[in-house]
C-alpha cells in the first residue's frame, strides 16, 4: 500500500518499490540507521544522517539530491570505501567489503584514477585477470557492450572524459556482477553515448541485475528508474515508485504573462491567499506558481488580463525542487 504525508514544507513519499521487471523479496542492500560524519568539533560535517534503506534484488533505483545531499558518502558506504560512523550495512548478506571483493558488486564512480600509459583493451584485460579466467574470457564482450572496441588500442590518458566512463564501465561489468552502483555514470559522455549506455543498462535491469545509480540529470531519473530516493541533509526525504514520486504533489505548474504591472502586487496576493497555490513568482510580467487547482487558478488570472497561459503537469524535476527547496 502506498502512502504520503506532509511533515513541514517537505512531502515525504514511502512506498514499496514498483518494477516492471521481476522482484524478488531478497534484500540485497541493506542500510540501517546509519550515519557518517566528517571531523569533529567546529569542523564536524554531518554527511548522512539516519539513513534506513533497503534495496530488493531487480530494482532499479535513483538516489537524488543536490550537493551535499549524502549522495556519494551513501555509495561510498555500500562500496566498502568508507565505514559507517554508526549503523550496519550489508551487500547479500556480508560486509560491503567481502561483496567487493568477491565481484558480486560493481561500481562506476566519478572518482578513481585509471593507468594513463595503458591501453583502452590492456586495462580491462588486466582488472579482469583479477577475478579468473572466466572474467578474463568476458573482457571482449564488456568492451562491446560499452562501445569501446574500436578504442582498445588507444591509450587510456588520450580518452575523453566520456569515453574513460566508459572504460570504468567495462570495469565494473568483467566481475558479471549482481549488484551495480553508478556515480554520476554518464558525466562527460555525449548524447549518443549516454543512449548506448542507458540501453545496455535497461537491458541489465530486465534481466534481473539490482543497479542503484546517483545522477544530476532528472531526465534519466525519470526514464529508467523505476524506484526514487531523494536526499537532503544526510536524510532520506523520499522513496517511492519514480511515477509515484512525480505525481506525489498533485500539483500543476502555471505560469502566465500579465497584461498590467499596475495590478501584479494584487494579483499575487490574491493568489497567495488561494486554497493550494504555493510558490508563487514574478519575474518581469511573467508569473508562475504551482496549483492543486489549476482551473480556479486559470479563471483567476484570466479575469485579471492575463495572457499566454502554460499548465504542465507535475514532473520528477518539481518534485524534486519542492523536496530540497527548504
Amino acid at each position: 500500500m502506498n502512502n504520503s504525508s506532509v511533515d513541514g514544507s517537505a512531502t515525504r513519499v514511502t512506498a514499496r518499490p514498483a518494477s516492471a521487471a521481476p522482484i524478488d523479496d531478497h534484500v540485497v542492500l541493506e542500510l540501517n540507521n546509519v550515519t557518517r560524519h566528517f571531523g569533529s568539533g567546529d569542523r564536524r560535517v554531518q554527511a548522512v544522517d539516519g539513513v534506513d534503506l533497503s534495496i530488493r534484488r531487480g530494482e532499479v533505483v535513483a538516489l537524488l539530491g543536490p550537493n551535499g545531499a549524502g549522495k556519494t558518502t551513501t555509495l561510498d558506504m555500500l562500496l566498502g570505501l568508507t565505514a559507517p560512523s554508526s549503523g550496519t550495512v550489508q551487500v547479500l548478506g556480508v560486509t560491503p567489503e567481502q561483496a567487493t571483493s568477491s565481484g558480486a558488486i560493481g561500481a562506476v564512480l566519478q572518482t578513481g584514477g585509471l593507468l594513463g600509459d595503458l591501453t583502452v583493451g590492456e586495462t580491462v584485460r588486466l582488472i579482469a585477470s583479477l577475478y579468473g579466467a572466466e572474467a578474463l574470457g568476458r573482457a571482449d564482450e564488456v568492451m562491446a557492450r560499452a562501445d569501446l572496441e574500436h578504442l582498445a588500442r588507444r591509450r587510456v590518458s588520450k580518452c575523453s572524459g566520456g569515453e574513460q566512463q566508459r572504460v570504468k564501465f567495462a570495469l565494473a561489468m568483467v566481475s558479471d556482477p549482481d549488484i551495480l552502483v553508478l556515480d554520476e555514470p554518464t558525466a562527460g559522455m555525449d548524447v549518443t553515448a549516454r543512449r548506448h549506455f542507458w540501453d545496455v543498462m535497461r537491458a541489465d535491469a530486465d534481466a534481473g541485475r539490482t543497479i542503484i545509480f546517483a545522477t544530476h540529470y532528472l531526465e534519466e531519473a525519470e526514464q529508467f528508474a523505476r524506484r526514487t530516493v531523494v536526499m537532503h541533509r544526510g536524510t532520506v526525504v523520499a522513496d517511492a515508485p519514480t511515477a509515484l514520486l512525480r505525481a506525489s504533489l498533485g500539483e500543476r505548474t502555471i505560469s502566465a504573462t500579465l497584461g498590467s504591472t499596475s495590478t501584479s502586487a494584487a494579483l499575487v496576493a490574491t493568489l497567495n491567499a488561494t486554497e493550494g497555490v504555493v510558490a508563487v513568482r514574478l519575474d518581469g510580467d511573467r508569473l508562475s506558481l504551482r496549483a492543486a487547482d489549476s482551473d480556479t487558478v486559470a479563471r483567476i488570472l484570466l479575469d485579471n488580463g492575463a495572457h499566454d497561459l502554460e499548465i504542465a503537469a507535475p514532473t520528477l524535476e518539481t518534485a524534486f525542487t519542492a523536496l530540497t527547496e527548504n
